[in-house]
């Protein structure tokens, strides 16, 4: 077992399947050394986490689905893009997208949840630059979606 996987083990997540895309895209493209991950929804064990942070959620609920959501991120870089997370050389930057009210100002306390848990995952190699902001909704009625950069 891997140090990144011990780790992934430590939050309480087993590395998933990679979820497959639901519409028209690809769900990893590469292009040279990077690795461009589409948005990831808030799922898990038990489905899609939906909500609306402001409404019928509270920031921590919200960073707890923006955690799911980056462990999908590392799903797709083990399954669909072919490569064992000790060969990332670092997260580039995410884009946090958080279903919400408009009066929600807190979305950056929600993406922490994906951000924490990649630096805790990965290392000095998670670290990255990061955008987080509020929007009308998401697909599946998820509360978190996030797209990632990756080199490697």
């Amino acid at each position: 077992m891997t140090k990144a996987i011990e780790k992934l083990r430590e939050y309480g997540y087993e590395l998933p399947s990679a979820n497959p895309p639901v519409a028209s895209y690809l769900p990893v493209c590469r292009s040279g050394n990077l690795l461009y991950i589409s948005g990831q929804l808030s799922t898990g064990e038990n489905g899609v986490v939906e909500g609306r942070l402001g409404d019928t959620m509270n920031v921590v609920q919200g960073g707890n689905a923006a955690e799911l959501a980056a462990v999908n991120i590392l799903a797709q870089i083990v399954h669909n893009g072919g490569v064992a997370l000790e060969d990332i050389k670092r997260v580039v930057k995410l884009s946090v997208l958080v279903a919400s009210t408009a009066e929600f100002t807190e979305h950056h306390l929600v993406a922490n949840g994906a951000s924490n848990l990649l630096v805790g995952v990965l290392g000095d190699k998670g670290k990255h630059a990061r955008a987080a902001f509020g929007v009308a909704g998401l697909p599946l009625g998820a509360a978190v979606e996030i797209e990632a950069i990756v080199e490697v």
